[in-house]
């Protein structure tokens, strides 16, 4: 019980929200973390809108991400309490880089093979999932929210030591992020072309997710990160303006 205490207590202490609150300069840290939220946030974005596709209809795709947020939010309170223990979860990381290079393999293994990927198709249908497609997205989201809030985590507690601080800047983070995956979602559905791309950028993120565990311990910067996303964006649009011109023709 102490420990819990000693976790999540500052987040149930008035005196220091309303201290953070009304400092200027707590405002500017936290300026500072919704800024690295979004850097740290561009790969969690693209996964969040590649996943949303599997759902047929764009109500059903939106509902899934306004669900991921209030999960989100919930994961990130419980994981910015057990902040200092988060450097021992480098586990997390290779499950979760696994799932992500899974992913992309299965991807652009039915884009190979199609009659393989129609045939498994037939047969998921004779069975009876345990979940519904919209609630296994619905988990597959929260799932990866966890393993990408790690590091935006870890990286806000380095700046600040004061939970509410980057309890804050993390829920802020987390809509800017969701804009972005909405934003994300409308390109995939103008831009067909954009679904290969964002596939390929998921095997990279499975890289760079598992080059990060303390064994290893490279880091691919963000800003890097950010320009490969959107020369990899801009090269799917030329590409689907070249074809429609040649389709016009």
């Amino acid at each position: 019980m102490s420990l819990i205490k000693d976790l999540y207590g500052p987040f149930f202490d008035l005196h220091n929200w309303q201290t953070v609150l009304t400092s200027g300069q707590d405002w500017m840290i936290i300026l500072s973390l919704i800024l690295i939220e979004c850097l740290l946030s561009v790969d969690n974005a693209i996964v969040l809108a590649a996943q949303t596709q599997k759902l047929p209809t764009k109500q059903e795709q939106e509902k899934s991400l306004f669900y991921g947020i209030w999960g989100a939010y919930l994961f990130r309170f419980l994981l910015i309490g057990l902040g200092s223990y988060l450097i021992n979860f480098w586990e997390i990381k290779v499950i979760g880089a696994a799932y992500l290079m899974y992913l992309s393999i299965k991807h652009f293994w039915g884009r190979a093979r199609p009659q393989d990927e129609q045939a498994t198709k037939k047969k998921k249908k004779k069975r009876k999932p345990l979940l519904s497609q919209f609630w296994s997205v619905v988990l597959s989201i929260e799932a990866m929210d966890v393993v990408f809030s790690i590091d935006s985590i870890l990286a806000s507690l380095a700046i600040s030591p004061n939970p509410v601080i980057v309890l804050i800047g993390g829920l802020v983070g987390i809509l800017a992020m969701r804009g972005v995956a909405e934003v994300i979602m409308r390109l995939l559905e103008i831009v067909p072309e954009l679904e290969v791309v964002a596939y390929g950028l998921i095997a990279l993120i499975a890289v760079k997710l598992f080059l990060t565990i303390p064994a290893i311990d490279i880091e691919i910067p963000a800003v890097l990160f950010g320009v490969i996303v959107i020369l990899s964006i801009l090269g799917a649009i030329i590409v689907n303006r070249v074809k429609n011109n040649r389709a016009s023709k």
